[in-house]
């Protein structure tokens, strides 16, 4: 039974060992396997691995946050830190500490940040702050005070950078998720005096930032500012994209 199983497999293996002349042995398909970071972790910030300088920066400030018993860093402390940092890095800072959830710190870095001359308003550091300072808790005040930054940044000549209507959308959005009325129309009297809704300003109104606000001011008991968003929309839309909305 063995030989003549062996017989009938002989042709077999002699056609394999011919079909590759050149090896003495049959080939297979090989797979390079690749190995990632340890524990397949990504970036820390996203699109973006800090640089060394980031990295010793976020570690000196919670340092010094450690240090001290008020958990207030001490301002010469955080200026020798963050002075020698460049902007990419600065802001990587800041978005790593706000990824760790040290929001105190973040605050301290921005500041840093609308001290410099490159600094431009920038919508969607705003609404990264109030999404944090939000998942946070029991910091509503500093959401405030933050809108109320950006309120004197338009009064002292900023721009709005309309462009950014997914800046502008996140940072509406969040301040109507963190519940808060007054900075929501805060926001939108920001918005105003940046010529959103203004009749011969050029500034697009965007539908859905628009829809979004309206939404959010009616539930918050502001109806008057609700239907002045809307008829700003429909103004626009009649005028430029020649059809009406709501």
């Amino acid at each position: 039974m063995a030989s003549a199983l062996h017989s009938q497999l002989t042709p077999f293996i002699n056609r394999l060992c011919l079909s590759s002349p050149s090896s003495k042995s049959p080939s297979f398909p090989t797979t390079t396997i690749y190995c990632g970071p340890r524990g397949n972790r990504g970036p820390l910030v996203k699109g973006r691995v800090l640089s060394t300088e980031a990295i010793q920066a976020v570690q000196a400030l919670k340092r010094a946050q450690r240090s001290t018993t008020t958990n207030i860093i001490d301002e010469t402390v955080s200026k020798k830190t963050l002075s020698r940092l460049i902007k990419s890095d600065l802001v990587a800072t800041l978005r790593e500490l706000l990824r760790q959830g040290h929001c105190d710190l973040a605050l301290v870095v921005f500041s840093t940040v609308r001290s410099e001359p490159w600094y431009k308003t920038d919508l969607s550091i705003y609404a990264d702050l109030v999404l944090a300072l939000d998942k946070k808790g029991e910091m509503e005040d500093d959401i405030d005070h933050l809108i109320e930054q950006l309120e004197m940044e338009i009064d002292g000549g900023g721009v709005i950078d309309w462009d950014d209507k997914k800046g502008l959308s996140r940072l509406v959005k969040a301040l109507i998720g963190a519940e808060r009325r007054e900075s929501t129309v805060r926001i939108y009297k920001v918005m105003k005096k940046g010529g959103w809704g203004c009749r011969g300003s050029g500034v697009e109104v965007d539908e859905y930032v628009a829809k979004v606000l309206s939404k959010g001011l009616r539930r918050f008991g502001e109806s008057v500012w609700a239907e002045e968003v809307e008829l700003a929309l429909d103004w626009y839309l009649k005028a430029c994209l020649g059809r009406v909305s709501f």
